[in-house]
C-alpha cells in the first residue's frame, strides 16, 4: 500500500527537525543542571550563530569548515563563558530569585535578537550554508534518506553519549553532580562552582548554536522565526523535566517524526483545519501539556524559590512626590498639539499590563509569564465585542470581569505550583494562546476595534484611558495596603511562615492571580481601542516576556515604575527605530545582578547612600 510507504518517508524527513530539537533538549538539560538557570536566550544563541556563520562562509567567502569551526568552537563557547561570568555569576553570589533568572535570559535573548537585527537587517534570508551535504542514498527497499539528516542524528547520539560518559566516569562529572545537587556544599568542599557553571553555560551556548546552523538550511532565517522555533523545542527539556538526557532525545525525535506525519495527513471537513494547526504548532502543543502534567518529586528541585527577589529583603517605599510626577507625566500629553497625544495612546495600556506584573509578582510572589497573553484575551474580546456593536465602555467591563473569572479558572491549577515549574507553565499558557488563539484566522480574521462616538478624538480616548489606569493604579494601591498587603509580603517572603500564620495561601494567591488577569485584560482592552483592531503581534509570548523584563528592571515592587516605564519604551522606538526599546530593556536586564531591586530600587539605594 501507498500509505504506510508514504509515513516512512515522512518519519526519515522529520528525523532532522526532531535531531535539532533532541539537541536543543539536552542542551537546555545539561545548562540547567550545571547552573541552575533556565535557559530562555537559547534561541538567541541560535540566530546569532547561524547569521555569523553564513556572514563568514557567504559573504566573506571563508571555507565552510573554518566559517563553522570559528563559530561553533571558538564564539558559542565564549559567548557562553561571557554569560556566566559577567551575567549569571553575580545573580547566583546574591542568591538571585527565579524571576531576576528569567528576566536576565529574558535579556540575552531580546539583546542578541536586537543585535542581529542591527547588523544583518531583517529580511528574510534563504542562502545559508549546509554543514552537510543535501545527498540521498537508498535504503533496502528503495527509501531516501538524506546525508544531512544521518549527520544531525548522529551528532545528537554522539553528543549525548558524550555527555553521559563525561558525568559518569570523570572527576568533573562527579563535581557538576555535586553543584546540581547543592552548590552551597559543593563550595564548601572546595568544588568552584563558577567554573562548573562556566562550562555549563558554554556547552549550553555551543548547542544552542549547532542547532540554529542546523535549522537555518531548513528554514528561512530571520532574526524573529528562528528564535521562536528554538523557545518551542523548550518542550523536549520539559518533558524530561530537566535531568533524563534519554527522555530529552526520545521525546525530540518522536515530536519531529509526529509533525511530519501530520503533514501527510487529510481528514474530511473542519478536522482538516484542527490538524494543520497542529502540525504546525506541535511543539507548543507538547510544551503546555508536559508544563501541565504534575511534576511530582522532580518539582521539588525545580521550585528554586518563589520570590522574585529572593535575598535582598525589598520592601515598599512610600514619598508624595511619586505620585505627582506620575500625574504630571501622565498629564503632559494632553497638552500637546498635532499628533503628539496619538504616538502615546498605547502608554496607558502597557501601564497597565505591568502594573498587573506589579501586583502578581512584585506583591504575591507569582512568577507568571503570561500576563501578556491575559492582555491579548482582553483585546480580543473587546475586538470581538465592537464588532458586535457592543459600546467601549460595557466591552471593558464586560472583558475585565471575564477574565478575573478566567483567572479563577485558570489560576486553580497554576498557583499550587511556585518558582521555576510556575514560570514554565505560564509561559507555557501564553505560547498556546498565542498559537492556537491569536493567531488563527477563525478567532481574529476582520476584527476591529470600534471606538464609541464619543471617544472618536484622540484626547477623549486619552482621557478615558488615563480614567481607567487610575481606577487601576488604586485598586493596586489598596490591595498592597492594609491586612491583605500584609499577608501577600507574607506570603511572598516566606510561604511556609504565612501558612504557619494562618494565611489562607492558596485563596490568596488565586485572589491576585484572578486580579492580576482582570488587569491585564484592561490594558489590552485599551490596547485594542488605541490601535483600533486586534494585532497578534502585539500579544506574542516574547513580547510578553519583554513586558515581564521591564518590571523587574524597572523594580518589581514599584507602582510608579510600572506607570512611567511606557512612556520611555513608546518615546524610545518613536525617537529612534522600531525595536530599540526592547534592546535597551535587554541590555538592562543582563545587569539584573548589579541592580537589585531594579533602576528605582538602585536610585533609592544611591540618593540614600548621599543624603
Amino acid at each position: 500500500m501507498a500509505a504506510p510507504g508514504l509515513a516512512i518517508d515522512f518519519a526519515l524527513a522529520g528525523v532532522a527537525v526532531g535531531s535539532a530539537a533532541a539537541l536543543s533538549g539536552v542542551g537546555l538539560v545539561v545548562c540547567y543542571r550545571l547552573t541552575g538557570v533556565l535557559n530562555l536566550a537559547q534561541g538567541g544563541i541560535a540566530v546569532f550563530i547561524a547569521y555569523l556563520l553564513r556572514e563568514l562562509a557567504v559573504v566573506r567567502g571563508w571555507p565552510l569548515w573554518l566559517a563553522a569551526a570559528v563559530c561553533l568552537l571558538l564564539v558559542a563557547p565564549g559567548l557562553g563563558v561571557l554569560l556566566q561570568f559577567g551575567v549569571f555569576g553575580p545573580l547566583r553570589r546574591r542568591a538571585a530569585g527565579v524571576g531576576e533568572q528569567v528576566v536576565a535570559t529574558v535579556g540575552v535573548l531580546v539583546l542578541l535578537i536586537g543585535l542581529v537585527a542591527a547588523i544583518w537587517g531583517t529580511a528574510p534570508l534563504a542562502d545559508v550554508p549546509s554543514l552537510v551535504p543535501a545527498r540521498t542514498f537508498t535504503l533496502p527497499g528503495g527509501r531516501l534518506l538524506r546525508l544531512d539528516t544521518v549527520a544531525q542524528l548522529g551528532a545528537v547520539l554522539v553528543v549525548t553519549c558524550a555527555v553521559w560518559a563525561v558525568g559518569r566516569f570523570t572527576r568533573f562529572g562527579v563535581r557538576s553532580r555535586a553543584v546540581a545537587d547543592d552548590p552551597v556544599l559543593a563550595e564548601l568542599a572546595g568544588v568552584n562552582a563558577e567554573a562548573v557553571g562556566a562550562i555549563g553555560w558554554a556547552f549550553g551556548a555551543l548547542t544552542a548554536g549547532l542547532v540554529g546552523v542546523l535549522l537555518a538550511p531548513l528554514v528561512l532565517l530571520d532574526p524573529y522565526g528562528l528564535p521562536l522555533l528554538v523557545l518551542e523545542t523548550l518542550a523536549v527539556a520539559v518533558a524530561a523535566r530537566f535531568h533524563s538526557l534519554p527522555v530529552a532525545v526520545a521525546t525530540g525525535l518522536a515530536l519531529g517524526i509526529a509533525q511530519a506525519e501530520l503533514a501527510w495527513l487529510h481528514p474530511p471537513g473542519t478536522l482538516m483545519a484542527v490538524v494543520d494547526a497542529a502540525q504546525s504548532n506541535l511543539f507548543a502543543v507538547a510544551l503546555l501539556v508536559a508544563a501541565l502534567v504534575p511534576w511530582g518529586a522532580a518539582e521539588q528541585g525545580l521550585v528554586g524559590g518563589g520570590a522574585l527577589l529572593a535575598g535582598t529583603g525589598a520592601r515598599r517605599h512610600r514619598d508624595g512626590w511619586t505620585p505627582l510626577l506620575c500625574a504630571v507625566v501622565l498629564l503632559t500629553p494632553l497638552a500637546l498639539r498635532g499628533g503628539g497625544v496619538r504616538a502615546l495612546l498605547t502608554v496607558p495600556g502597557i501601564a497597565l499590563v505591568l502594573l498587573s506584573v506589579v501586583l502578581v509578582t512584585g506583591s504575591g510572589g507569582l512568577v507568571s509569564l503570561a500576563q501578556g497573553a491575559f492582555a491579548g484575551l482582553g483585546a480580543l474580546g473587546t475586538a470581538q465585542l465592537a464588532s458586535g456593536q457592543v459600546p467601549g465602555g460595557a466591552a471593558l467591563v464586560v472583558t475585565v470581569l471575564g477574565l478575573a473569572a478566567a483567572g479563577v479558572l485558570i489560576g486553580w491549577p497554576v498557583v499550587h505550583r511556585r518558582g521555576l515549574v510556575l514560570a514554565l507553565v505560564t509561559f507555557a499558557l501564553a505560547v498556546g494562546l498565542s498559537r492556537f488563539v491569536f493567531q488563527q484566522p477563525y478567532a481574529t480574521a476582520g476584527l476591529t476595534a470600534i471606538r464609541p462616538s464619543f471617544l472618536r478624538s484622540d484626547r477623549a480616548l486619552y482621557s478615558a484611558e488615563l480614567a481607567v489606569l487610575a481606577v487601576g493604579a488604586l485598586l493596586v494601591a489598596a490591595v498592597r495596603r492594609g491586612r491583605l498587603g500584609r499577608a501577600l509580603l507574607a506570603t511572598r517572603d516566606h510561604e511556609a511562615g504565612a501558612w504557619a500564620a494562618g494565611v489562607a495561601v492558596p485563596r490568596l494567591k488565586l485572589l491576585v492571580f484572578a486580579l492580576g488577569a482582570g488587569l491585564a485584560g484592561a490594558g489590552g482592552v485599551l490596547l485594542a481601542l488605541a490601535g483600533g483592531a486586534f494585532d497578534a503581534a502585539t500579544f506574542d509570548p516574547v513580547q510578553g516576556l519583554l513586558w515581564f523584563a521591564t518590571v523587574v528592571v524597572t523594580g518589581v515592587d514599584s507602582a510608579a515604575g510600572a506607570v512611567l516605564a511606557p512612556f520611555v519604551l513608546v518615546g524610545l522606538d518613536a525617537a529612534t527605530v522600531p525595536g530599540m526599546s526592547a534592546v535597551a530593556v535587554g541590555a538592562l536586564a543582563t545587569a539584573t545582578g548589579h541592580l537589585p531591586g531594579g533602576l528605582i530600587g538602585w536610585a533609592r539605594s544611591r540618593l540614600g547612600a548621599s543624603s
